[in-house]
């Protein structure tokens, strides 16, 4: 014995118990995806598995149990949940891997849904999950060995189930499989839990009254029964959720605890690099070195921020809402897979010279960055990363020769004329909330003529090339160029001539430029090497740059649209000087030409009023909404009802269907005997058809008992008419017993599950004998 139960049926508890544990800790599969997790669950299983069957072996009260919990949870804590401080081969726990696991307990919880998923085995993150596998294995294991009430070992696997779902990836979803696989699992065991208590009773009360209870084909029969109903309920249950998911999808995000959560960095917090661009040619700062960089990328560029969104006022890291796509930065774990991101692998080394601020620079989308030097452990620490615009943030300053090595994906550069190849991309990007007043018109008069979005945005960025011309207006020698990319400042650009700016207005204008035709487009501010650079390059500030990416069919590009370095001519006067012409009588010709549309595409600037809603139908489908959730409810709620309905129904058929008249009549009896038990009638143990119609009351109810014993133990067999006459009775007999309660009670004797686990039998077997 093991606990309460022969080894046996301990052996088959004990593998569903750990079978369902399995299952449903394999919701965090999209979190780690290593095999460190899969080596922790499967020792963390064996472990709680055993604890479980020891207690219930032995009968270790709880107090022991939860002893010994513990110190297998500090024994083999450093192995399983972090594998990279263990020792010998992973064998062995160290002393700051005994720290990390403390620390862990508690803090690791808030860690794993601050950080980008999958994790790995990333310092102390494996604990959640160790911990949460090591309480449900050993408190499955032991409910279902030890309880009176085995069915609630089902309880911890499906709090599991839900953990991992919540803990998970805002993105992925759990798989429908998997929960539809655990709860099948969980059904089945219940169901040999319910079988198994009613062999028990049944066993009992043969023993009790030394009579043939229950024939082997009537146990089949109930668990046949039993197993269809507890089908159809999972099926309608699955079904409903199916139909409600297909007919009424979410109309938000996923929305899972990272999503939730206050993200410790906030890119709103810290002022745009952009605003700042100016600052870098100062003459104090335009030679000083910044970076010192290398293994650059083939077109020289180093990113400071990615920029993508405009208020008429400055371009940002972010939206408003930290918890948006862009504006939300995580911790990074060991890796990132880019194998989707299109471009050449990079491996950048980054030394910090006299660069100051919150992002760090590095190129393309991050795959892996790691940190050396004497504060290397705090940067590593309060590294927070965005891989939807590719950048990366510290809460921590950065020094004078910090170092870090950056892996990264970078994408092509095209040039202005290689646009006229691309098509827009479908990405989502925080729409501008102000569009200077001339850069539409500016638009439609470089792209006049000019038909399709690429071949639009390339002859735009050429116009601007073309009219444009470079200052910082810092020097002695240059014209002067007000600063800043506010909505303003890129109007004055545009009405200017000569068009007189840098690359921060440069940038921002052709970012917005390419979000009027369609294109999603952010800025990228950060530093470029002299063309003639080769090898390691030490940027200084004049190499600050900016620039932009757009997104097209095939990823995320680099173009730059800054005009070439030229002389700039003079400036001409902002209003040329009316001259006075007489009037003349003539009138100048009508002119019949019809003008062509030129305005371009405004997919991501929609400035037109959205169409007023049908009150109509907007109350018509509000109405039609709440009646489709109410009788999906309700068929929730029904479903396992109708079932005992149904499971009844058919009992009953093939009692009036049977072959002989005399399995009809006893049929009959039963019918009845089953109906007064749901009505609450309880017969006497033992008792026989006579002895339980006397306990229900009434001559009708003792005449049927005998014509039911006349049936089975008469050597003359009933005649078809005589059945008939059965179960015309027992349907009077089932009114009666409606009558005599409220409407309540009958509905309750109704969905009444008492009568499925009796038979209203008496020992003729043993008579027989």
């Amino acid at each position: 014995m093991i606990g309460r139960l022969p080894w046996r049926s301990a052996a088959l508890d004990t593998a569903f118990a750990l079978a369902a544990v399995a299952l449903a800790a394999w919701s965090f599969w999209p979190v780690y995806q290593s095999g460190a997790f899969i080596t922790m669950l499967v020792v963390t299983l064996a472990l709680g598995g055993a604890i479980g069957v020891l207690g219930a072996t032995f009968r270790w009260p709880s107090i022991v149990v939860a002893g010994v919990l513990v110190l297998v949870y500090l024994a083999t804590g450093v192995q399983l949940a972090v594998p990279s401080l263990a020792a010998g081969g992973g064998l062995l726990p160290t002393g700051p891997g005994f720290v990390d696991l403390v620390q862990g307990t508690w803090l690791s919880w808030k860690q794993l849904v601050t950080i980008s998923v999958p994790v790995g085995s990333y310092e102390a993150l494996l604990v959640p999950a160790f911990i949460l596998v090591l309480l449900a294995s050993t408190i499955t294991t032991s409910t279902a060995l030890r309880s009176k009430f085995p069915e609630l070992a089902g309880i911890p696997p499906v709090l599991v189930l839900v953990a991992g779902i919540a803990f998970g990836s805002a993105v992925t979803p759990a798989p429908l499989w998997q929960v539809l696989t655990l709860f099948a699992l969980l059904l089945v065991w219940n169901i040999r839990l319910r079988l198994r208590r009613r062999t028990a009773a049944v066993r009992t009360l043969r023993e009790q009254s030394g009579l043939t209870v229950e024939t082997r084909r009537e146990r089949g029969s109930t668990a046949v029964l039993t197993a269809t109903g507890a089908t159809v309920m999972l099926a309608v249950a699955a079904a409903a959720g199916l139909g409600a998911t297909a007919l009424v999808p979410p109309a938000n995000d996923r929305q899972v605890v990272r999503t939730a959560v206050e993200q410790p960095f906030d890119p709103r917090a810290y002022p745009s690099p952009l605003t700042g661009f100016r600052s870098y040619f100062e003459p104090a700062a335009a030679s000083e070195p910044m970076l010192s960089v290398s293994g650059l990328p083939a077109d020289g560029r180093v990113r400071i921020a990615t920029l993508d969104t405009y208020d008429g006022v400055t371009y940002s890291v972010g939206t408003d809402a930290v918890s948006s796509a862009s504006g939300s930065f995580v911790r990074l774990p060991y890796r990132l897979d880019q194998s989707g991101t299109k471009g050449a692998s990079t491996q950048l080394t980054v030394t910090v010279r006299g660069y100051r601020g919150p992002w760090v620079p590095g190129t393309g989308q991050l795959e892996q960055i790691q940190f050396y030097g004497p504060h290397a452990t705090n940067l590593s620490g309060a590294y927070f990363y965005n891989d939807v615009t590719g950048t990366g943030a510290v809460m921590a300053s950065l020094h004078d020769g910090d170092t870090y090595v950056a892996d990264s994906v970078t994408p092509p550069k095209l040039s202005a004329a290689q646009l006229a190849k691309v098509d827009p991309g479908s990405d989502s990007v925080p729409r501008p909330t102000v569009i200077p007043d001339e850069l539409q018109s500016t638009v439609q008069k470089y792209t006049a003529g000019v038909t399709g979005a690429g071949p639009k945005l390339a002859a735009a960025l050429k116009g601007l090339q073309t009219d444009g011309y470079l200052s910082h207006g810092v020097g002695t020698k240059e014209p002067a160029s007000r600063s800043g990319h506010g909505a303003d400042r890129i109007t004055e650009l545009l009405t200017d001539v000569p068009m007189l700016g840098d690359q921060e207005q440069y940038a921002v204008t052709a970012a917005l430029m390419a979000r009027q035709l369609g294109f999603p487009a952010r800025v990228v501010m950060g530093f470029v090497a002299p063309a003639d650079a080769h090898g390691p390059v030490t940027f200084l500030g004049s190499d600050a740059s900016a620039w932009i990416e757009v997104q097209t069919t095939t990823g995320w590009v680099t173009v730059d649209p800054t005009p070439p370095l030229r002389t700039v001519p003079p400036k001409q006067p902002q209003q040329p000087t009316e001259i006075s012409r007489p009037q003349t009588n003539v009138q100048p010709p009508i002119d019949d030409t019809p003008q062509q549309n030129e305005e371009p595409p405004n997919a991501q600037v929609d400035s037109t009023n959205p169409p007023a809603p049908n009150p109509l139908l907007e109350t018509l489908l509000a109405i039609l909404t709440v009646i489709g959730w109410t009788l999906l409810v309700v068929a929730l709620i029904a479903a396992p009802f109708l079932a005992v309905i149904a499971a009844k129904w058919r009992r009953r058929s093939l009692r009036r269907s049977a072959p002989s008249a005399a399995e009809r009549i006893v049929g009959g009896w039963r019918e009845f005997a089953d109906a007064a038990v749901d009505h609450g009638y309880d017969p006497p143990p033992a008792a026989t058809r006579v002895e339980f119609a006397t306990t229900i009351g009434g001559t009708r109810a003792s005449a049927l008992a005998q014509v039911a014993d006349r049936a089975v133990f008469s050597p003359l067999a009933p005649s078809r008419e005589e059945a008939d006459s059965v179960w015309k009775a027992v349907d009077a007999l089932r009114g009666q017993l409606d009558r005599r309660d409220t409407r309540w009670k009958r509905w309750l004797a109704a969905v009444s599950l008492r009568s499925l686990g009796y038979r209203g039998r008496t020992g003729e077997r043993a008579s027989r004998r």
